[in-house]
């Protein structure tokens, strides 16, 4: 076998070892599969999905406690609490907060939740204490090229045990073009890094503020 072909061969292995072992593990981590599985705030805003991604933690810290780490996500704002430095690099500018600031605290449907100083979502649901929605989606070329994929991004804040909390991410792709896959199938795994980061991150800060 020419090395051409050893190389191809060793790349497909790769993919299919990806699909096969990896694939669902990062799509799902976190989390049961009944909550993988379950409907959530926020899957009505884009009903059709042709890749879903549902991660959570569990936070000894009330619903109460972890919404305003939760609703002052975004760049210029709290930031997102997860890898600064790898978001500067391609010029982010964000600063996760350690504390929670009073006037980060208010959303109303229709604002920009900024991820970059050129990029934002658009808030698609706000249910203070429980669920807060995102929407909107990224041009692979960073320029007024409409998206190739619909995109929503859906924090869920559920109460669990005593005084705690469970918190649940979900990511919904809608492809609008045939190419959309290439694309959005290593975001999935980019995204993958940095939410497990910020889960871990929402869940510090709201146990240490919370005592």
């Amino acid at each position: 076998m020419g090395s051409g072909r050893r190389c191809l061969a060793a790349l497909v292995a790769v993919v299919v070892g990806y699909v096969v072992v990896l694939r669902g593990r990062l799509l799902t981590w976190g989390v049961t599969p009944a909550e993988a599985g379950m409907a959530l705030p926020g899957d009505d805003v884009l009903p059709r999905s042709d890749l879903t991604a549902t991660r959570g933690i569990a936070i000894a810290a009330s619903p109460e406690q972890v919404w305003p780490w939760l609703v002052q996500l975004g760049q210029g704002r709290g930031g997102f609490y997860s890898y600064d430095a790898l978001e500067n690099l391609v010029g982010c500018d964000i600063h996760s907060a350690d504390r929670i600031v009073p006037d980060w605290q208010h959303l109303e449907v229709g604002d920009e939740v900024h991820l970059h100083p050129e990029v934002a979502l658009s808030v698609a649901m706000v249910d203070p204490d429980h669920a807060l929605v995102l929407r909107g989606a990224v041009s692979a070329t960073g320029d007024q090229q409409a998206p190739p994929y619909d995109f929503t991004w859906a924090f869920v804040v559920r109460p669990e045990g005593v005084g705690g909390t469970r918190l649940l991410v979900r990511e919904r792709y809608a492809y609008t073009t045939p190419s959309a896959a290439a694309l959005v199938e290593p975001v999935a795994v980019v995204s993958f890094v940095m939410t497990q980061r910020m889960l871990r991150g929402l869940r510090d800060r709201a146990e240490r503020a919370a005592g």
